[in-house]
């Protein structure tokens, strides 16, 4: 009916809905064009809405087609067939995940005809609001695009790209824009795992190397924001921290395609960051004249990029401008190193006063060498350490006159001119670094704290000084006077500004020997183990927290306990409590402290709680402690190397800055570099309005774009040969693949052939024994003798006459040679039936049985006739013997009148014969 229909008509009835032939998928099972063609030219187009299952049957048919890789009947439907935007989009699903680019251009093209009437590009992103695709093997948010960005397939990447698929970057995890709030309405899952799908189409390296300018700089950018969005969503921090390591590895590897020393300049020297105030921040840290700026690896190193910084090549480059123009540093012995920081040490107030005359000299460039700079500034602090050392041993010796108000300041006070000299390189660094940045680190936040307290205990210690003496001035205040400068210290206060200034001078001299730690990471054991110990105090915090929570609980019910008894002098006050309590922990106090032999409840309920008290914090928490810090150290030790080098990375990267050379307390004589520089800026500022002589020369914008374009010229040749290596590495795993499938299927095909051998083998062994009876198989004869014997016996007594059935079989059984004879019969029957069970035979003869069984009908006639005719003749044997031994047994009867009970045995014996063999 439908065949003679014009081609308008025709358009009109497919573009309606049809009915599903059940047929259809049967035929694209068999690739059969023409059939698929008829079923879908004589189906019978109808005006109405498929049901659910119908329209999944069609989706079903167009994905099969394309996971069969059958081109032809994918086209056929598609003409066929009016397909939705949710049908194609499956298929274009499937035509992804099976990696077929020609059939993503044939669906792309048919996309590109329904784009003007109700799909679009972004209908993709929006097909988490549609329920009708719950049932897809994809995941909520999975796109062509990301599902082809997650499976690196760089060439349907690009042919997505170029017909104008984007991923859109997904919105803050705490925005409330009217998508967003939609979305988490609607199906909050679903829009969780559509978020988590886009990051991984984000962070490919197919993406990220096709569609972005610098694709180093999108990876950082990533990552950053991949390991913030782990800590603000947990739920899926495994899932994000996953994709932030796949970012940092990618960046890795772009850097290892680096060929010579211009490219790693280029792209290390150069950031490439639109933002302005982060490239401000990064440009405005110059560093020493001759040293590179490095922005894109001081931008590493902000944003965490270990993997990145601790890469050789990053190192190679640290290192060499590290040593400067001492070529032999790097390579000499380490005696030879130490030797040199020794003499370092001794003569730093020569080297300083040599580049306070002549900073331009040999040797003061030589002096601003970064590792002769470090060399210099870690010599300044220990001579500081020393100082407090001696301070310390000066109090001890003057213990008559430190315990009074009549210790001088020259005698505690040394030491403050290394403070000033600190204090002055730190307002330096804020200049140079910002603020911002500055306090990012938490070395200059212990810096400024440390500062701070030994500033506040000099100025007590000047109020105390100060007061005394003008207190004393005054008539009017004898006892104050007397209290500032006389006084015991029996008779001060509790919060004696005095008493206060050596606290505060003791903490910090704690502190200060603490910030020897800083240059430990100069040294890969040591700068591990510093690492380490900075890990541990982290764990230290949080186990005091959980610590404090605890220990709060117990201080406030074992001190309800006891406040109302006078008995317990040690507890019963938080502070006794507290005490006792705190040696608890570390087992040197009483346990008789908490008995009340006078009121036995409550001595029982206290007793009851310091016991859980003490299991709690001795056995639970402090091994819950250990283990934590065992487990934090073993998590640096397994990842030693680049935590090492990155920690090292900042310090080196701390001695590159233009400035600070001059060590502590020598930058606090101004210098006559800073008297040259004071003195330019006020000569240039005082000439800023004035009218210049020359015109102006041009400000280097084409010097800049030179610049920017050979970065690019070089970020895109480092992506082709990412990609170019990446596709490299599949066609060899792919060739390998193909390869290990190709030596399994020759292993199984050998052992086929080995076994087809030895089956023919045994079938010619079984027909050459079937018709030779002398052949060569010794098992097989005696198994074909046993078991004829055996059927002989088996219908031996069915073969008698009627009235001989209950005649016992006779025999000559008083003959002695007979006897024995008869005895050797059984012997070799039962050693060979032995033998036969041991070696197979009785295997063999079943599978000679079976195969006789299941031959051709001639064959299997002829055996049973042939076995017939031997049975006949062996059953003529057997009675012609039986009738001798008849014959002699009444002979023998007649001579001798023996009885018959030894005939019964040997009748016996042929009947345990008989009965062996199988019915």
């Amino acid at each position: 009916m439908m065949e003679h229909l014009t081609a308008e008509q025709w358009r009109e009835i497919v573009n309606k809905k049809m009915r599903f032939p059940p047929e259809l998928i049967n035929a694209i099972h068999e690739a059969n064009v023409s059939v698929i063609h008829s079923l879908l030219k004589t189906g019978d187009g109808i005006i109405r809405q498929l049901e659910d299952s119908e329209d999944r049957q069609w989706r079903e048919a167009l994905n099969l087609s394309i996971r069969l890789g059958n081109e032809e009947s994918m086209v056929t439907l598609l003409h066929g067939v009016k397909f939705d935007f949710r049908q194609i989009h499956e298929a274009l699903l499937v035509a992804v995940d099976t990696n077929q680019p020609r059939i993503v251009k044939r669906l792309l093209d048919r996309l590109d005809q329904e784009k003007g009437n109700k799909m679009d590009v972004h209908s993709f992103n929006q097909a988490i609001f549609d329920h009708s695709i719950d049932d897809s093997q994809f995941a909520p948010g999975v796109t062509p695009l990301t599902l082809a960005c997650q499976k690196d397939l760089y060439e349907i990447v690009t042919m997505l790209t170029q017909k104008g698929h984007v991923i859109p970057w997904p919105h803050k995890v705490s925005c409330t824009c009217l998508e967003c709030r939609n979305g988490r309405q609607y199906d909050l899952l679903k829009f969780s795992l559509s978020r988590i799908n886009t990051y991984r189409g984000l962070a490919s390296r197919a993406y990220l190397s096709i569609t972005s300018e610098d694709a180093m700089l999108s990876a950082f950018y990533l990552s950053r924001d991949l390991r913030k969005l782990s800590k603000r969503e947990p739920e899926f921090k495994p899932q994000y921290l996953a994709l932030e390591e796949l970012c940092q590895e990618f960046a890795v590897e772009l850097l290892g395609m680096c060929r010579n020393q211009s490219e790693v300049s280029t792209i290390l020297n150069n950031c490439g960051i639109n933002d302005e105030d982060t490239r401000d921040e990064l440009e405005k840290h110059s560093f020493e004249e001759g040293i590179p700026n490095l922005a894109r690896l001081r931008l590493a190193v902000n944003y965490n990029q270990k993997q990145f910084v601790a890469h050789p090549i990053c190192q190679q480059v640290l290192s060499s401008i590290w040593c400067g123009n001492l070529s032999g540093w790097k390579g000499s012995r380490t005696i030879w190193k130490l030797l040199v920081s020794l003499g370092i040490f001794f003569t730093m107030p020569l080297l300083c006063l040599i580049y306070w005359i002549a900073p331009k000299s040999k040797m003061g460039k030589i002096l601003k060498i970064p590792v002769i700079k470090f060399i210099l500034h870690s010599a300044s602090y220990l001579w500081f350490l020393i100082t407090l050392l001696v301070e310390s041993i000066i109090l001890e010796m003057y213990r008559d006159t430190s315990t009074t108000r009549h210790q001088t300041l020259l005698h505690n006070s040394i030491h403050m001119v290394w403070v000033v000299g600190f204090f002055w390189y730190e307002c330096k660094e804020v200049w140079i670094e910002g603020l911002r940045s500055y306090f990012l680190d938490l070395w200059n936040c212990l810096d400024v704290m440390v500062l701070s307290m030994y500033l506040a205990s000099f100025s007590l210690r000047m109020v105390v000084l100060i007061k005394g003496y003008f207190l004393c001035q005054s008539q009017q205040s004898e006892m104050e006077c007397l209290y500032f400068t006389d006084n015991a210290r029996q008779d001060w206060h509790q919060e004696d500004p005095q008493i206060l200034a050596e606290l505060l001078f003791a903490v910090t001299s704690m502190l200060s020997f603490t910030r020897l730690a800083y240059i430990l990471p100069a040294q890969e054991s040591l700068g591990t183990l510093q690492i380490s110990m900075g890990k541990m105090i982290d764990d230290m915090i949080r186990f005091l927290f959980i610590l404090m929570i605890i220990g709060t609980a117990f201080l406030c019910g074992i001190n309800n306990i006891y406040v109302s008894y006078t008995e317990s002098i040690y507890l019963g006050r938080f502070n006794e409590t507290f005490q006792f309590l705190f040696w608890t922990m570390f087992g040197v106090v009483n346990k008789e402290y908490v008995d009340m032999p006078d009121f036995v409840l409550a001595q029982f309920v206290g007793r009851i709680l310091y016991g859980i008290f003490t299991l709690l914090i001795v056995i639970v928490l402090l091994n819950m402690f250990v283990a934590m810090i065992t487990n934090s150290y073993q998590k640096i030790e397994d990842d030693a190397d680049v935590e090492w080098k990155f920690a090292r990375s900042k310090l080196y990267l701390n001695y590159f800055r233009e400035g600070l050379t001059m060590p502590v307390p020598f930058n606090i004589i101004p210098s006559p570099k800073a008297f040259f520089y004071l003195i330019r800026k006020l000569f240039c500022f005082c000439n800023y309005n004035s009218t210049p002589d020359y015109p102006p020369m041009s400000s280097g914008s084409n010097e800049t774009d030179e610049k920017v374009s050979y970065r690019n010229q070089v970020i895109r040749a480092l992506v082709q040969r990412y990609i170019e290596s990446a596709r490299r590495e599949f066609e060899e795993t792919k060739r390998k693949d193909v390869g290990n499938r190709i030596t399994g299927l020759s292993k199984v095909i050998g052992q086929l052939h080995v076994d087809l051998k030895q089956i023919n083998q045994t079938m010619l062994d079984i027909e050459d024994n079937r018709h030779d009876p002398s052949g060569r198989s010794t098992s097989s004869i005696i198994g074909k003798y046993i078991q004829g014997a055996k059927n002989n016996f088996r219908d031996f007594n069915s073969g008698m006459p009627t009235e001989s059935k209950s005649k016992p079989l006779l025999a000559n059984v008083h003959n002695p040679k007979s006897e024995d004879v008869d005895e050797e019969i059984q012997d070799m029957v039962k050693s060979v039936e032995g033998k036969i069970e041991d070696e197979g035979v009785g295997a063999e003869i079943k599978e000679q049985e079976g195969e006789d069984q299941t031959g051709d009908g001639a064959t299997v006639e002829e055996d049973r006739a042939g076995d017939e005719s031997t049975d006949q003749s062996v059953l003529e044997d057997e009675t012609t013997m039986m009738e001798e031994g008849r014959a002699n047994k009444r002979r023998e009867e007649s001579l001798t009148g023996s009885s018959s009970s030894e005939d019964t045995g040997f009748t016996s014996q042929y009947s345990e014969i008989s009965a062996s063999s199988p019915e």
